[in-house]
């Protein structure tokens, strides 16, 4: 007879070690409570979104990591955004935003990045293991029970926890038994990215800057990394992935053809390593939480990688989440409001940036961010929205609500393109 699992206990259970699961971790455990990390690889391993927002850098100091951000990362001073269409470019230096406090990101190899956070939370006093794969949990009503997993070594096991955190990224653990996941029925994307050496980079100050390039079919990221390699990817229509009739390689290097700006800096690079390609990956659950579990980063919603959004919003929602759970596990009796408070400002980050990357590829986004005006404080409020500063109320709000409504207007003036591309998009989201 097969032996039961053997059952073990603690006061969080922290499925996942990206960057959502370790700092949720980091700061539940040295608020005391018994917290354990499970993560199904083994730092470091490889992660796309290399690109971070300045309005991260206030996590980093709380979790006192700044002075480790320097030492793996390049740092990175402005967005750029190239148009073919327009021949021309415009650069937004983040000391620009309505709150220049925090003039500069960092561009990081994700590997380094993700284990730097999941060592750091061993170092505050979780109960961090990798090779550890959860492969079921028992829910009853809208709470979970146990969770099941197994070890690098085949070994089963139960856990039971007072509080649950699903930080499974892109794997989207609960949402998928929870049957929540939602493709994202607004926006529709897909990608193709590699590494180069060799690649041609700004100088001086500029060298960290992300770039953006729009091309027929989408629009490229152009990241330099403090090694000397450049991130680059292509994000497109799926109906444009679709068409692939060759090897994915060659299919990269097609698509690279089809946008000047990126195809010179290229000129004399060389690819390292594989090419990858990803489907359709918007996507979002209906729920973010249950009575005694939370979803946090990816694993509740990603929408696109256009602001590099991914890693900030993910520190955001560990933050606001390990704050929810600490209330709760001392004051049971406000769950209710915690929980409320989480999926509020959750969500709220994810709208914003939302409104903005649904419209990323149209004529009126591409004339309005190549050549902008400070009417109302605009351009600041852009700059706002692509350091990360998003939650700072009317302030930001009124000036984003300005830009809509250039935008609606300026869409109006190019009617025609702005139908074709509303058509193009139509198409994609039918797939």
């Amino acid at each position: 007879m097969r032996a039961s699992p053997s059952l073990q206990a603690c006061d969080v259970l922290i499925m996942g070690g990206g960057p959502a699961g370790s700092a949720t971790a980091a700061l539940l455990a040295e608020r005391g409570w018994r917290t354990v990390v499970l993560e199904k690889d083994r730092h470091p391993r490889f992660h796309i979104g290399e690109s971070l927002l300045p309005f991260s850098l206030p996590y980093f100091d709380r979790l006192g990591l700044r002075d480790d951000l320097e030492r793996i990362g390049l740092r990175k001073y402005a967005a750029e955004f190239h148009s073919m269409y327009h021949g021309k470019s415009k650069h937004f230096e983040f000391e620009e935003a309505l709150d220049g406090t925090y003039p500069y990101a960092y561009q990081v190899r994700r590997a380094e990045f993700d284990h730097l956070l999941f060592r750091h939370c061993a170092a505050k006093g979780a109960d961090a293991r990798e090779g550890w794969r959860v492969t079921q949990a028992e829910l009853r009503d809208h709470r979970i029970v146990w969770v099941a997993t197994v070890d690098g070594q085949g070994v089963e096991q139960r856990w039971q926890a007072r509080f649950y955190v699903d930080a499974t990224g892109r794997d989207t653990f609960l949402a998928n038994l929870l049957g929540t996941k939602e493709r994202n029925r607004r926006h529709s994307s897909a990608a193709l990215y590699g590494h180069f050496l060799g690649a041609q980079r700004n100088s001086g100050r500029a060298e960290g800057n992300i770039s953006i390039y729009w091309f027929e079919h989408g629009w490229f990221w152009m990241i330099p990394l403090k090694d000397g390699t450049m991130s680059v990817g292509a994000v497109c229509a799926p109906l444009y992935l679709k068409s692939r009739k060759v090897p994915v390689e060659q299919f990269f290097f097609d698509t690279i053809a089809l946008c000047p700006g990126v195809r010179a800096r290229l000129t004399e690079a060389q690819l390292m390593g594989p090419v990858t390609a990803t489907g359709n990956y918007s996507y979002a659950s209906r729920r973010s939480h249950g009575e005694n579990f939370l979803l946090v980063g990816d694993a509740y919603a990603f929408i696109d990688p256009v602001f590099s959004s991914g890693v900030h919003l993910a520190l955001r929602s560990a933050f606001l989440g390990a704050e929810a759970i600490d209330t709760i596990l001392r004051q049971p009796d406000r769950a209710a409001s915690e929980l409320k408070r989480f999926h509020r400002e959750v969500t709220r980050g994810l709208r914003t940036f939302s409104w903005f990357i649904y419209r990323i590829t149209t004529p009126a986004i591409r004339d309005l961010f190549i050549s902008p005006r400070n009417v109302f404080g605009i351009q600041q409020g852009i700059v706002s929205l692509l350091a990360g500063d998003l939650f700072r109320g009317p302030m930001l709000g009124l000036r984003l609500w300005a830009f809509r409504m250039i935008y609606y207007v300026k869409t109006l003036v190019l009617f025609r393109q702005s139908l074709a591309e509303h058509r193009r998009r139509q198409r994609n989201l039918a797939l």
